[in-house]
């Protein structure tokens, strides 16, 4: 079953600002936001990708902001911006024909830690009993469906660093099947916070570049050493094409294709000649009718890590004879893991409605086993149809999507 489904909607909280104007902005400036990040003080790696401004209370409600943990507060901050954004009102609309889809890569570890050390100091009664439901990861999605009225399909997809985009694409599939008319999905994710740093950083996964965290994250650049932790959510705003013209909905991009595929490899590394990913970057071109001719963009998976990058590329060149312009977002904004996925693919639409490439940040020395045409240091204004935006994650997953303009 094929078929594009219509981006009508589009809610951003990134590391460049609270919003989609200003994260498309602050991508297109080429700077990355990375810091010290004080509650990271004393960890080895101690800087992040952390968005400003968040203030849940606020934003939400203090009440919301006790009870939800960071993760499920960016996710209800961008669900609103898309719902906003497409003119829908979930006071009126069909709730029950409305799916929500949120992909999470991890449990949530923001406030896990204190609670771990009642746990170890024996006040077990002192331990919160908002530990399980803040911290689960399908209460992203739940608590967006709770806040936006939505009575349909409600599920979380957890693929490690490619959860968002599998979302994405799983909310294309119930589209298709005619479970809902309108999907909001996406990713929303935060690894700021000391659990995820050290554990993270025991892997070896992370840029030890303490001296210049401005300077870490560096996707396909000849002199990454690892990602940079970040946070942020994305939720778009789905509907079927005719469903979107039948009440002339302004529509971004449309969502064309989708393709998912396992290494079955390793727990944690790709194969370095990237065959899984290029599976599901052939899957997603077959899904969305196109070929490789079509694709004038890629929107990278990019982590900056040494083997990562470098299976990507083989990926990329396996399947392209001449591969498109391609970029890598978290040079910007690090890796917000499960929610990375989503925020690239609304990056993508933006692209292909401002028919502009924004610039990866901290590419500066080229790689010289990479043949790859990557955009640095300013955006780059180009005529696209068409592009893929690359998702891969720890077990395996990879998730590919095809948008094209609409």
């Amino acid at each position: 079953m094929t078929g594009a489904a219509a981006i009508t909607g589009i809610g951003l909280v990134t590391p460049c600002d609270v919003g989609t104007e200003g994260s498309w902005n602050g991508l297109l400036s080429g700077k990355s936001t990375a810091s010290r990040d004080p509650a990271l003080a004393g960890m080895p790696v101690d800087f992040s990708c952390q968005v400003p401004g968040l203030d849940a209370g606020s934003r939400l409600t203090p009440r919301l902001a006790l009870r939800l943990d960071r993760f499920t507060q960016m996710a209800l901050v961008a669900g609103r911006e898309a719902v906003a954004d497409a003119r829908l009102d979930p006071l009126v609309w069909d709730g029950g024909r409305v799916a929500v889809v949120i992909g999470v890569g991890t449990a949530s570890f923001d406030r896990l830690e204190s609670e771990v050390v009642k746990l170890s100091s024996n006040r077990v009664r002192a331990v919160s009993p908002l530990l399980i439901p803040r911290s689960i990861p399908n209460m992203a999605a739940g608590e967006v469906a709770l806040d936006l009225h939505a009575r349909g399909p409600s599920l979380a997809t957890s693929t490690a660093c490619a959860s968002g985009a599998t979302a994405l694409g799983t909310a294309l599939m119930l589209l298709r099947t005619g479970v809902c008319d309108v999907a909001v999905a996406g990713g929303a994710e935060s690894v700021c916070n000391r659990v995820s740093s050290a554990g993270f950083s025991q892997l070896g996964a992370l840029s030890s570049r303490v001296h210049d965290p401005a300077g870490a994250s560096r996707p396909f650049d000849a002199e990454r050493d690892g990602f940079v932790l970040a946070e942020g959510a994305a939720l778009l705003v789905l509907e079927r094409p005719a469903h979107a013209r039948a009440r002339g909905a302004r529509v971004h991009a449309l969502l064309a294709g989708y393709g998912a595929t396992c290494d079955a490899h390793h727990p944690t590394a790709p194969p370095s000649d990237g065959r899984g990913a290029a599976a599901a970057m052939r899957a997603a071109l077959a899904d969305a009718l196109l070929s490789t001719d079509d694709i004038d963009h890629i929107n990278t998976h990019g982590t900056s890590t040494p083997l990562n990058d470098a299976a990507e590329y083989r990926a990329i060149r396996s399947v392209f004879t001449e591969p498109p312009a391609v970029t890598a977002n978290k040079g910007t904004w690090g890796h917000a893991i499960g929610a990375a996925g989503a925020i690239e693919a609304a990056v993508t639409a933006l692209s292909l409605e401002h028919q502009t490439i924004p610039p990866t940040a901290n590419h500066t020395t080229r790689d010289p086993a990479f043949d790859l045409d990557v955009v640095t240091q300013e955006p780059r204004p180009t005529r696209l149809r068409a592009a893929l935006s690359n998702s891969f994650g720890f077990g395996g997953h990879n998730a590919v999507l095809v948008l094209t303009t609409a």
